[in-house]
């Protein structure tokens, strides 16, 4: 019987985070969060999008915060309004301090200005880590190998996968960050039947799941689930844990008739 994926500690961070990831954007409702919870998916991004439900569910869970991982999510290139965005954050869901923020979406350097407010929050208590997200694979890498933030989000699936060769070989040693990837069915690319060749099955969103946590570099996974069926799905996916040889050489297929072709992008992206 194939093991499931089990929790993983996230690098140098010590946190250990369930293997899926759960975000605010979707319309995940209170219900389903908690129904995660209990199966052990710990790691909550309150990130871009912040619905209504989401607080609800991590207000619901508050009563469990040693063993919840909340990541706030800071746009900010104004240092100024780092704290202040922070704790408008922090008080939508009566939570004294964040696990993680995490600088979104950098393509370049972080701005040394925006860095030190991040730390003076560390410091101050009100954040425990410090990440940074980009869609710059050279930049990932780099932050990875000089080991720069606590927690690095990266894109990767089985389209884009220059991850594998651009930032996995990096880690290494005791001071290593955590990585968290996102957009695992490739903006539901990967879910779309033209994509498929003849004789193989669409993959699903949990498919895609299993494809991004088969890798051992990969801690947390991050998913995009709008109700408690979606969210079934993906709890699902975690019990079948990691993709055969003959599985894997499918997802990968699948994704080099992908690449190089234009994004399909669908009004509800993952």
């Amino acid at each position: 019987m194939t093991e499931r994926f089990g929790s993983r500690v996230l690098g140098r961070t010590g946190l250990v985070a369930g293997p899926l990831g759960m975000s605010a954007s979707y319309g995940m409702p209170a219900a389903a969060m908690e129904m995660a919870f209990e199966r052990g998916m710990n790691y909550f991004y309150w990130g871009s999008f912040r619905r209504e439900a989401f607080a609800e569910g991590l207000r619901n869970l508050r009563g469990h915060r040693e063993r919840l991982i909340l990541v706030v999510q800071s746009y900010s290139r104004v240092a100024g309004l780092m704290g202040w965005s922070l704790e408008r954050a922090l008080g939508r869901v009566g939570f004294e301090y964040a696990d993680i923020l995490l600088l979104g979406y950098w393509s370049g350097p972080v701005n040394r200005r925006v860095m030190d407010a991040a730390l003076e929050l560390q410091r101050k208590g009100r954040v425990r880590f410090v990440a940074v997200s980009s869609h710059d694979f050279a930049m990932v890498g780099k932050w990875v190998g000089e080991g720069a933030f606590d927690v690095v989000h990266f894109r990767y699936n089985a389209v884009q996968r220059a991850a594998e060769a651009e930032v996995f070989p990096r880690l290494g040693g005791t001071h290593r960050p955590g990585l968290v990837a996102y957009t695992a069915t490739s903006w539901k690319q990967l879910m779309h039947p033209d994509h498929v060749a003849a004789g193989d099955r669409v993959p699903s969103a949990g498919d895609c799941y299993r494809f991004v946590l088969s890798h051992p570099g990969v801690g947390v996974c991050m998913t995009g689930t709008g109700d408690m069926e979606q969210t079934r799905h993906a709890l699902e996916a975690v019990e079948k844990g990691p993709l055969s040889d003959e599985e894997m050489a499918w997802m990968r297929r699948t994704g080099d008739r992908i690449s190089g072709k234009p994004l399909l992008l669908p009004l509800s992206v993952r």
